[in-house]
């Protein structure tokens, strides 16, 4: 059962959630909407909000759905679900709806007008408060020039957590 979440009660491993969990993050809105796994990203607070860090490189089809729409959701889910987030992470919506090759149901969120889905356990609902593209000028370390070998900088959107719902794995005790 997942239910609301204050932010400063969000109790998350910071680095387990996005290398063993990932998200899937969905920009848009109930009519026309993309969704792809992430696996890279920060949360903590910034200009004393509640906000999520997520990258998206120029060539996945949610970058301009990301660019577009003001809001997005980020959903963890349990482990019984790794291959449809494997799904949404191979294929691109841009050649079908790749949501319908998964067990996962698209639904309405509660804050944003971005969809969450049915099955996750962890629910953020988010603004975008500000984007910015990484620039290979800045790069202190060969190891993250090796991630980009065709120069597809990833483009950083940071989001305000609106809302939060969850199971109780990430609720403060």
């Amino acid at each position: 059962m997942i239910a609301a979440i204050k932010p400063k009660d969000l109790l998350l491993p910071s680095v387990d959630i996005w290398f063993k969990r990932w998200f899937v993050l969905t920009a848009g809105d109930m009519e026309k909407f993309n969704s792809m796994t992430v696996a890279w990203g920060s949360i903590g607070g910034i200009w004393e909000m509640p906000f999520i860090q997520v990258v998206v490189r120029p060539t996945r089809h949610t970058f301009g759905f990301m660019n577009d729409f003001p809001t997005f959701t980020l959903c963890s889910f349990p482990a019984k679900y790794r291959k449809d987030l494997a799904i949404l992470g191979s294929k691109s919506g841009r050649d079908g709806d790749k949501i319908a090759l998964t067990k996962l149901t698209p639904m309405k969120s509660k804050a944003v007008a971005t969809p969450c889905f049915r099955e996750a356990d962890l629910i953020l609902e988010c603004r975008k408060i500000y984007w910015q593209d990484l620039d290979d000028r800045n790069f202190l370390s060969a190891r993250i020039a090796a991630q980009y070998p065709q120069m597809d900088y990833h483009r950083v959107f940071f989001g305000e957590i609106l809302r939060i719902r969850g199971s109780g794995e990430f609720r403060k005790k």
